[in-house]
């Protein structure tokens, strides 16, 4: 039936060749599975770079294991998820996959991934001590570990020393009011020409929600059912974050920086929150007579006397529920998680390492910008565990920033619209709850 629905022939001995290609290539497989009987085969689905990557350590796994075999397939990261969401509506997820953090709680929802407990119940590599706390919470769903962190990332402040020095701080700022005195005195010796003292950009959740963790804004509410960003913590953070854009101290759009590294260069800006990935580009980018004129540190807090907080950030190892190879898919991440390897790994294409004791290797403890991020993960916590969150981050978070930053309406009222944009979103959440409840009390 399958032949006569999708295939023309022009006559029965191109027929009768194609069957024969078929019972030959048939036959070429059956004798490759026989050949290797006795050994399983992994399916294992990594994203970008990373998945052209990984591959360079699995041949050193499988010596290290004969009897598994592992098959990498590199998906793009912009694919990723709708590829991801296709395999489990087919029935058809690899064995082991990547998850970006922030996804674990869509598909352990899915029921998609399987419960790691039992795992680590019996694991000798792998403990909870010895990653990041907020790090190793992201994978926590209702108690529950579904993901093991594979690397990590977060978001601190990359600054000019010598900008900062010119206006009288030797240091970074570490204080929310000692961001805002050194930004002021920034802009201000800038008559000459227009200069910036950081960049906040408008098309990015993350500064409002970094913010908004520094005060303790829990984000939503009500069980995570409902927007929390009208209450008084995020209000608080919401307000410090407007106010750089009130006060003319970061530009007002995104598009105000078409290159971050020559603006930086330039000390068209002298301050930006963003991400370890930036280190690597930084160090190529710059020209060679700023190179040794920035550093990287914690960001500053709301009160003095600590760190201020920040989004725990990376990605995940997990195992598909239905997989038959569940055993051999946890080898394969026992294998990626050991600091030797992490390490390796590191080294491949410059991810940060999840575990604690890859930190002590000379080549990150003794790299000014890398300690600034081992300080900072130690003062990371996880945005709201719910499958909605990307959608309220990007769509609404990032729509209702840019609001602030170029119309004047008072910020009571966008946090009520953003409020309610938010509960729209999460209106299936809560008859889904409300649902839960009626049937526990029946």
């Amino acid at each position: 039936m399958f032949w006569r629905r999708h295939l023309k022939w022009s006559n029965d001995k191109s027929l009768c060749g194609w069957i024969v290609g078929f019972v030959i290539g048939v036959s070429a497989i059956a004798g490759c599975e026989a050949s290797n009987e006795g050994v399983t085969t992994l399916t294992f689905w990594a994203m970008g770079s990373e998945g052209e990557n990984v591959q360079k350590l699995i041949p050193r796994f499988e010596s290290e294991h004969p009897g598994i075999t592992v098959r990498v397939q590199q998906i793009p990261w912009t694919a990723a998820h709708e590829k991801l969401l296709t395999a489990f509506a087919g029935n058809s997820l690899p064995d082991l996959f990547q998850l970006g953090n922030t996804w674990i709680p869509e598909f352990s929802f899915l029921n998609a991934i399987a419960p790691l407990d039992p795992f680590l119940g019996e694991s000798t590599t792998i403990q909870p001590q010895s990653y990041f706390d907020g790090v190793w919470e992201t994978n926590v769903i209702d108690s529950t570990v579904y993901g093991i962190p594979w690397y990590v990332d977060t978001r601190l402040l990359f600054y000019r020393k010598d900008i900062l020095a010119a206006v009288g701080f030797q240091r970074p700022p570490t204080t929310w009011n000692e961001l805002k005195e050194v930004s002021r005195r920034i802009t201000k010796t800038s008559a000459s020409r227009k200069r910036y003292a950081i960049f906040l950009p408008t098309n990015e959740w993350q500064p409002a929600v970094v913010f908004g963790l520094e005060v303790g804004s829990p984000l939503l509410k009500e069980n995570n059912t409902r927007g929390d960003f009208s209450g008084e913590s995020f209000a608080r953070a919401f307000r410090f974050l407007r106010s750089f854009y009130e006060e003319d101290l970061s530009p007002t759009s995104w598009m105000d920086v078409q290159n971050v590294y020559q603006a930086f260069a330039e000390g068209y800006i002298a301050m930006y929150i963003t991400g370890p990935w930036q280190i690597g580009e930084f160090r190529r980018r710059l020209p060679s007579n700023v190179r040794d004129k920035w550093m990287t540190a914690p960001l500053p807090a709301s009160e003095p006397g600590r760190l201020g907080y920040s989004v725990a950030g990376g990605s995940s190892l997990v195992i598909s529920r239905t997989s038959p190879r569940q055993t051999e898919a946890w080898k394969l991440i026992q294998f990626l998680s050991r600091p030797d390897v992490q390490m390796e790994f590191f080294r491949l294409m410059g991810n940060l390492p999840a575990r604690l004791e890859a930190w002590d290797d000379p080549l990150l403890k003794e790299d000014p910008y890398l300690q600034a991020f081992f300080r900072q993960l130690e003062y990371v916590t996880a945005t709201p565990k719910i499958p909605e969150w990307e959608q309220i981050a990007f769509a609404k978070v990032i729509e209702h920033v840019e609001r602030a930053a170029n119309v004047q309406i008072a910020d009571e009222e966008i946090l009520h619209m953003l409020d309610r944009d938010v509960d729209r979103i999460l209106e299936k959440r809560r008859w889904m709850m409300q649902r839960m409840l009626t049937e526990r009390e029946q």
